[in-house]
């Protein structure tokens, strides 16, 4: 369904059987929203609500309900959620805001859980976090296409190099065969002029003069002739030696080409089996997630809380049951049985939890790097393959292109010894007309009738030489074209190869120039900065070592005196930690554009924060959200403005 670009009017909730939510209907305005009551009064149930209508898979159906309802109505438009328990899980279905949420998931749904906020209380990986939505394999295929047309620009740009190179050379040549042909055509002219200062008086003869000259007309003729059998005959014979070189040279290829016998086709089906490990190790990861930040949540609640039934003789019941009960400090109640457990039983089970999840980490980036060495193999295996059946389609069409030449030369050389034989009669009865009276006019007729047959083959190969150096200049007139297509191939290939690097470096920048107003605006004291700082790092996945890029989080605080001493994470205060945590997560919202694809952002658990300072913290989100929900206690909420928009009763 299409969604508006940002939010101007007010919005609809209605929502059944959310969190703990039985039935709601609320009204929410562009700005900020502040959801204010006591604990337990469905805020944080109210902002799951918004969290699935926008696309969510985070909220949770009410417990004792089999069926669950949302629908949010924005600027005209309609959005609705179903939730259903079926065999114990619970399915989405209807049309949210969004198809994908995995960025409002990570950046704009700041609640408790949110795993930006989690990552810092627990020091987890904060690149890794930020730089998630990053599709880096289509970010590797767009690179591999760029580079395969740069590669292929680079070949006609410096085929056109050697076309101009040629340039200057046939330019000589033309103008050295235009002087040539013009003297050659001053001596024919000369001799046209002699032939005319010949007189025969008597009409014989003139007979015998014109049947010279026709004489010499058929010779001529048929030189010309020849020497077009020739000139073909010759072109034909360069045009077989070129492609038996050719030939030689691409079965000298062929054969230098390895039979590989792993087939693509194979490790395609291999690649396929570990992509489909990887996506159940990545549902494994997810649910391991989900199983830690349950237990975890109930774990700082100390459990539910369950009311224990009393017994029919509960008079009978010591005062010394009651009292071993209140001081069982260390007890938790279980979540799924009802009853007590020692709570480092639990965090035991927690850690165990945690362990195997970053093991699981591990084993799906092993198994990505074999992902990617064997898509390098199947790659250059279908190039190779690829490569020699143009190979093979090659040489047979020049085998069959070497039969019609040799044909083709065999039928010049009959047609040249035929008309060197018709030369030797012609020339025969020409040499009939040598006498003492007619030497002289025989003579400048076979000068004549040569130089002419010159001028001929002269003017040929100029007019060769002015189509060469035609089509060259055609050709380079694309050159302007090419270039610049390549410099747009380069700088998208550079923007390619230097996207991760850019985002990482805006994350980073985000983070520390955001943190660093909000310091400033929240004056903790004796916190004087918090900063990240990126740098490279060498790790091992599976076989091979890779250079990956780290975020460390630094922390400057000061003494009484004004000595400056660099603090760990571990020390900052819950106030601290949660205002780091929220602004990992704006820094993700801004890096990732989260604003072009949700216009909401959700604000929850912030009461380890002072009043004053959550009011200093929402005026300054405030800008970077069309509609920012906030939920808050009423002691809290009071130090924020009048001007906000307050929902009280959910």
């Amino acid at each position: 369904m299409s969604s508006p670009a940002s939010v101007t009017s007010s919005i609809t909730v209605l929502a059944e059987n959310i969190g703990g939510i039985d039935s709601t209907d609320v009204t929410l305005t562009p700005g900020v929203n502040v959801l204010t009551g006591r604990n337990a009064t469905n805020r944080t149930s109210f902002l799951q609500t918004i969290m699935a209508a926008l696309g969510s898979r985070q909220p949770s159906l009410k417990g004792d309900a089999d069926a669950g309802r949302v629908e949010l109505t924005l600027d005209g438009w309609q959005y609705t959620r179903t939730l259903e328990r079926c065999n114990g899980e619970v399915v989405f279905d209807g049309e949210p805001y969004l198809d994908d949420p995995e960025l409002a998931d990570l950046f704009a749904f700041q609640l408790e859980s949110n795993e930006a906020r989690r990552a810092v209380r627990s020091g987890d990986d904060l690149r890794e976090l930020i730089m998630r939505p990053v599709d880096t394999d289509e970010i590797e295929a767009e690179i591999d296409s760029l580079e395969a047309e740069k590669r292929d620009l680079d070949d006609q740009l410096e085929h056109l190099a050697q076309l101009e190179t040629e340039l200057p050379g046939l330019e000589e040549e033309r103008i050295a065969l235009d002087d040539e042909i013009e003297s050659v055509t001053d001596r024919i002219s000369a001799l046209e002029t002699e032939l005319d200062e010949f007189d025969l008086d008597i009409e014989a003869s003139r007979a015998r003069k014109d049947a010279i000259e026709s004489a010499f007309a058929d010779l001529q003729a048929a030189r010309t002739e020849l020497e077009s059998i020739e000139y073909d005959l010759e072109t034909e014979r360069e045009s077989y030696a070129e492609l038996e070189a050719e030939r030689d040279d691409l079965q000298a290829e062929l054969a230098a080409l390895d039979d590989e016998q792993t087939s693509p086709d194979r490790l395609e089906g291999r690649i396929q089996e570990l992509r489909a490990r990887k996506r159940s190790l990545d549902t494994t990861v997810s649910e391991l997630q989900s199983v830690i930040r349950f237990n975890e949540d109930r774990l700082t609640d100390d459990g539910f809380e369950i009311e224990l039934e009393e017994a029919a003789d509960s008079e009978t019941e010591t005062d010394g049951d009651i009292t071993e009960q209140l001081l069982a400090d260390d007890d938790v109640v279980c979540w799924t049985c009802g009853s007590h457990v020692d709570r480092d039983r639990i965090e035991s089970t927690l850690e165990r939890l945690r362990s195997l999840r970053h093991h699981k980490l591990e084993e799906r980036s092993e198994l990505q790097a074999q992902i990617d060495d064997l898509t390098s193999r199947r790659k250059a295996l279908r190039e190779r393959s690829q490569r020699r059946g143009e190979l093979e389609t090659r040489l047979s069409a020049i085998e069959d292109d070497l039969e019609r030449r040799q044909q083709r030369i065999e039928e010049l050389e009959a047609e040249r010894d035929e008309q060197r034989a018709r030369i030797d009669e012609l020339e025969s009865d020409a040499d009939t007309f040598e006498n003492a009276e007619y030497s002289d006019i025989i003579e400048t007729h076979r000068e004549l009738n040569r130089l002419e047959l010159e001028r001929e083959n002269l003017e040929a190969e100029r007019d060769e030489v002015q189509a060469r150096i035609d089509d060259i200049e055609t050709t380079l007139a694309d050159r302007r074209d090419l270039e610049d297509r390549r410099e747009t191939v380069e700088e998208a290939l550079t923007e390619c190869r230097t996207r991760v690097d850019r985002l990482e470096e805006t994350a980073v920048d985000a983070f520390n120039e955001h943190m660093d107003s909000i310091l400033s605006l929240l004056e903790y004291e004796n916190l004087d900065r918090i900063w990240i700082d990126r740098r490279e790092k060498t790790v091992r996945e599976g076989r091979q070592t890779v250079t990956k890029t780290a975020f460390d989080l630094h922390i400057i605080r000061s003494t009484a005196d004004g000595t400056s001493y660099e603090d760990t994470i571990d020390h900052l205060s819950e106030s601290e930690r949660e205002v780091t945590g929220l602004v990992v997560a704006l820094a993700g919202y801004l890096v990732h554009d989260v604003y072009d694809v949700v216009p909401f952002m959700l604000l929850d658990s912030l009461e380890a924060i002072d009043s004053d300072r959550i009011a200093a913290l929402v005026e300054y989100l405030e800008d970077y959200a069309d509609c920012l929900v906030v939920a808050l206690l009423r002691e809290d909420a009071e130090a924020l403005p009048d001007s906000y928009s307050y929902v009280q009763e959910i």
